[in-house]
Parts: structure tokens; C-alpha cells; sequence
């Protein structure tokens, strides 16, 4: 999140990097406004973690003309999910050590699977911010957390034994991956980021379209993997 660069712009761009592009015009797209859904109920996730995550969402994706926020979009289903399944019991992960601090390019390198990660960071964080802010990060006004997040990215944050840098690292790929996932994980909510960004979703084949849509744009109704159950 550094200030040079919107937090919108970097979602958006970097999603863009690993999707193939679709003939489009520079007109802009306006946002499907996401119906209203009641809460789900969480799997894994206690309520303060799932404020946390929630307040995270909707800092690095906040409503506006584009889409509801990252929130509203369900990211914080979908990591309650994933974290309640195999990817959070680290059921791919090698942990049996022995575990060293990690370089550049190193990957994942401590005993704690991914539930555990999440939930010590979002501990020390909350934390941390009782300590210099008075109030658990999801208490915080909007500014506020922008700047804490800031101070999460740049590893100034003392979470103790746990470094900050990486764990917000962690954050900003779990909630991308919540906003753009296909919706039968449980974000995207009514296809919102792939509307945004005019990802058709699902369809892989479009040689019967190059014809009529050469030159124009191609709109199409998104399709979820649900689409196709």
C-alpha cells in the first residue's frame, strides 16, 4: 500500500496481470450494485477475527463508484473458508523443520499452519493497535487504519515474535484472492470484481465472437463455475 499507488489501482492491476484481456474500449465500467446478503455464519473464524478481516477488506477495498467494498463482496467468507478447510491446516505444507527466518524468493518457512498464522498476526496486530491507537484495529476510523496497514506493509509495527511485513503480505493476497476468486469459494459476491474489471469468468473459447465484437468491446454476462453445476 504505498502511497504513490491507489490500493484500488494495485488490486485492479495486478488481477489484470494474470487474466487474459478481452477486446475492450477505454469507456468505463460501471459497477453492479452486490444485493443485500445477511451475514454468514463463520466456520473457523471467532467474531473479533472476523471484524479484523473484515476491516482489512474494506481498507484496501472500499466502496465506491467501482464496487460495494471488499466486505460487502464476501472476502471475509471466503477466507473464513479457506482457512477452515485444507489450505488452512497447512495440508500441503512441509513443517517438520527445521524452521530458519526466511530470505527473498524462500517461501513460507515457520512451523505454524496457516489458520495459526493468521490467527497469532491478527492477534498481534489488534494488539498492537490497542497499544498505540487505543482500540482493536476494526475500532479504528478509516484514516487510521490506512495508517496502521502502512506501518504493517513497512514492518515498523512490533508484533513481537511475529514480523509484520510478511503478515501483511499474507493479508493483501488472501483478500485479493477473495475479491476475484470465482464466487463459488464465497467472495466476488455477484461477480462484483469480474464486472469491474470485464472478466467474463468461466467461458475460455471466443473464436465464434472475434467477428461480431472486432474492434468493440465485449460485455457478457460473467459466469461462475455455479453456472455451469
Amino acid at each position: 500500500m504505498s502511497p504513490s499507488l491507489p490500493r484500488r489501482g494495485f488490486l485492479i492491476g495486478t488481477a489484470a496481470a494474470g487474466m487474459t484481456a478481452v477486446a475492450s474500449s477505454p469507456e468505463p465500467v460501471q459497477a453492479q450494485p452486490a444485493p443485500a446478503a445477511a451475514p454468514e455464519p463463520m466456520q473457523i473464524l471467532s467474531a473479533a477475527e472476523a471484524a479484523f478481516i473484515g476491516a482489512v477488506a474494506d481498507a484496501m477495498i472500499p466502496a465506491d463508484a467501482l464496487s460495494p467494498s471488499g466486505s460487502e463482496c464476501g472476502v471475509v467468507t471466503y477466507v473464513d473458508r479457506q482457512l477452515a478447510g485444507a489450505y488452512g491446516a497447512g495440508a500441503r505444507l512441509y513443517r517438520a523443520g527445521p524452521f530458519r527466518p526466511s530470505g527473498p524468493g524462500q517461501g513460507y518457512q515457520l512451523p505454524l499452519t496457516p489458520l495459526e498464522y493468521f490467527r497469532a498476526g491478527i492477534a498481534a496486530a489488534d494488539e498492537w493497535c490497542r497499544k498505540s491507537r487505543g482500540k482493536p484495529f476494526d475500532a479504528l476510523a478509516p484514516a487510521e487504519r490506512d495508517d496502521v496497514l502502512k506501518a504493517i506493509e513497512a514492518g515498523t509495527a512490533a508484533f513481537g515474535g511475529l514480523a509484520s511485513k510478511p503478515f501483511f503480505a499474507a493479508l493483501l493476497q488472501i483478500v485479493m484472492e477473495g475479491f476475484f476468486a470465482d464466487p463459488v469459494y464465497g467472495g466476488n459476491r455477484d461477480k462484483a470484481s469480474w464486472r469491474m474489471i470485464g472478466y467474463p469468468g468461466l467461458p475460455a473459447t471466443y473464436a465464434d465472437k472475434i467477428d461480431s465484437f472486432r474492434g468493440k468491446r465485449y460485455e457478457a454476462e460473467p459466469q461462475s463455475i455455479v453456472d455451469f453445476s
